[in-house]
């Protein structure tokens, strides 16, 4: 972090809803509050596999409510997140896995892409109900975010390749040190010290602890 900053990291992933609401609110801090925002893409579902958590619709009562509350959340921080009660089977059903590495090599080769990527994944997945875990789709997100036909395919190419596994893997494992259970998982690096922040809603917190 430069001179003063507090460097605040976003763990997440385009299968997580919440996930695109703390990214939108950040990237609206990042010009308000004196920080550096760093995204670190990291697959959800290693976090849960190895902290044994559930995703939340598993439980009917937390899928009602969920539902109730992303369309208030979706129109609080005007992000066009359109959740019916087909996503949960649709979350189950899909693996991000595909997509995660590939922002992951987007990240290593040509980061000034990463953040128009990660929304055009969510905008697609979340805005449009399409799928994003066949390559042809996730050629398609890439086209939609400015990517040249060139550097998307070469992307595709990194995915299957032990570099970029490794990185994602690594992303993962750092988010679970710090004591992620889920995402998003926002660590604010303040006084010496990382301070993990779960959940979208936890910025008035994070601007609390940083002194903004």
């Amino acid at each position: 972090a430069s001179m003063g900053r507090t460097l605040v990291e976003l763990f997440y992933d385009v299968i997580s809803p919440y996930s695109w609401l703390g990214f939108e609110a950040l990237c609206r801090y990042q010009h308000i509050w004196n920080i550096d925002l760093r995204f670190r893409p990291a697959f959800l579902g290693g976090i849960m596999q190895q902290t044994g958590n559930k995703p939340p619709g598993m439980l009917p009562k937390r899928a009602e409510y969920m539902l109730k509350d992303m369309k208030r959340m979706a129109k609080y921080y005007q992000v066009p997140v359109h959740m019916s009660g087909d996503d949960f089977q649709r979350i189950l059903a899909t693996s991000s896995l595909a997509a995660m590495r590939f922002i992951t090599a987007i990240d290593m080769t040509n980061p000034q892409y990463l953040e128009t990527l990660s929304r055009e994944f969510w905008m697609r997945f979340w805005s449009q109900h399409e799928d994003i875990s066949q390559p042809e789709n996730i050629l398609a997100v890439a086209r939609q975010a400015g990517l040249s036909a060139e550097l998307s395919q070469k992307a595709l190419e990194m995915i299957s390749s032990p570099t970029v596994k490794d990185r994602l893997r690594e992303t993962t494992a750092e988010a679970i040190k710090y004591g992620a259970f889920g995402m998003p998982a926002v660590v604010a690096h303040y006084n010496g010290e990382p301070h993990l922040f779960f959940g979208s809603d936890r910025l008035e917190l994070l601007g609390s602890v940083i002194g903004e």
